[in-house]
């Protein structure tokens, strides 16, 4: 019986790269309190959200998500060619086939690079880079290109006081490549699938097809009990991520949440005792939720601002819709 040759990759992985980007067009919570009966002063207590992105028609998944990546190769210092595979978290890409991601790729210029679409919403990000980490380490790929990227705003109801303020648009990606340290812990994540119901699409798309309905499928969920779920199911996973990771709450320099929600996060924080000195992820406040995209954006500009550095040990955690989740510590490019 023949043997298989085993593979030969890096020891470990690191996040070498990260870019962002946001569209042009600024939505203040004004526009929002033009289609519910709400108040401003409300939408910030309740979420924190001041400001969020949307896209315009030149601003596609693609588009947006090729202008992120360049910024994360050029930041990794590598070249696009490079890249071995790309790897594409999103649920706004309207066709069902082929995966935007290989549209991506060759945009990019990368050589041929694997290339292929998750969906995981707001845990997609976690989900890629897990895989990435496992290309590099199985050693398939050298360099993984890991892309959050989201329209929004084309699955909200505007008229839905529940979550019209919530969601806006964007791209963050990372380059993933080799290492001689362990720079990503590992992951821990899940699902929940008997909570399906409190994220979800409104109905499937072959009801808006078949006239059915006549709305345009959009986001809904159960705030409450996405609230509790989040707030206290996901720090014991945050926790476990730290654990696994050999580290506590007091060795950390940065906590990058999923930015679904101020309180969400302020609650986490308090749950799991984090330190002052460890800056907290706050991008939700001008970026809303932005789903998969929400962790590489939020990284990309605490690393921009100088709020965390190069080197800095941070806890990521994404969660929603599924229920999905995952969370790792991870050293910062």
């Amino acid at each position: 019986m023949a043997k298989i040759k085993p593979s030969k990759g890096a020891p470990y992985a690191r996040i070498l790269g990260v870019g962002g980007y946001r569209p042009v067009r600024v939505v203040p919570n004004e526009v929002i309190l033009e289609t519910i009966d709400s108040s401003d002063e409300w939408i910030r207590s309740r979420s924190g959200i001041e400001t969020r992105h949307w896209a315009n028609a030149e601003e596609t998944v693609a588009a947006m998500s090729v202008e992120a990546s360049g910024k994360a190769i050029a930041d990794a210092g590598i070249a696009a060619e490079q890249i071995g595979a790309v790897v594409v978290s999103t649920v706004s890409h309207f066709k069902q086939t082929p995966a935007v991601a290989t549209e991506i790729a060759d945009k990019l210029g990368t050589a041929k690079a694997a290339a292929f679409d998750i969906s995981a919403g707001c845990a997609g990000f976690g989900y890629g880079l897990t895989l990435a980490k496992g290309m590099i380490v199985e050693g398939s790929a050298e360099y993984v290109l890991v892309i959050g990227v989201e329209r929004l705003s084309e699955l909200t109801d505007l008229e839905d006081r529940a979550t019209a303020f919530l969601f806006g648009d964007g791209a963050g990606a990372v380059v993933v490549g080799p290492s001689t340290e362990p720079a990503i812990g590992p992951t821990v994540w899940g699902s929940e699938g008997d909570k399906s119901e409190t994220i979800k699409q409104t109905v499937p798309w072959t009801d808006y097809r078949d006239g059915i309905v006549e709305r345009f499928p959009a986001i809904t969920q159960e705030g409450q009990a996405v609230f509790r779920w989040a707030v206290f199911e996901m720090a014991k996973v945050a926790k476990e991520a730290l654990d696994a990771a050999g580290i506590s709450a007091a060795d950390l320099d940065v906590f990058i949440p999923h930015q679904a929600n101020e309180r969400i996060i302020d609650s986490m924080v308090k749950t799991l005792k984090l330190p002052e000195s460890v800056t907290v992820a706050r991008d939700v406040r001008t970026t809303g939720n932005t789903s998969a995209a929400s962790i590489p954006l939020a990284m990309e500009r605490l690393l921009a601002t100088g709020e965390a550095k190069s080197g800095d040990t941070a806890l990521v955690i994404g969660f929603g819709a599924g229920l999905v989740y995952a969370a790792t510590v991870v050293t910062l490019p």
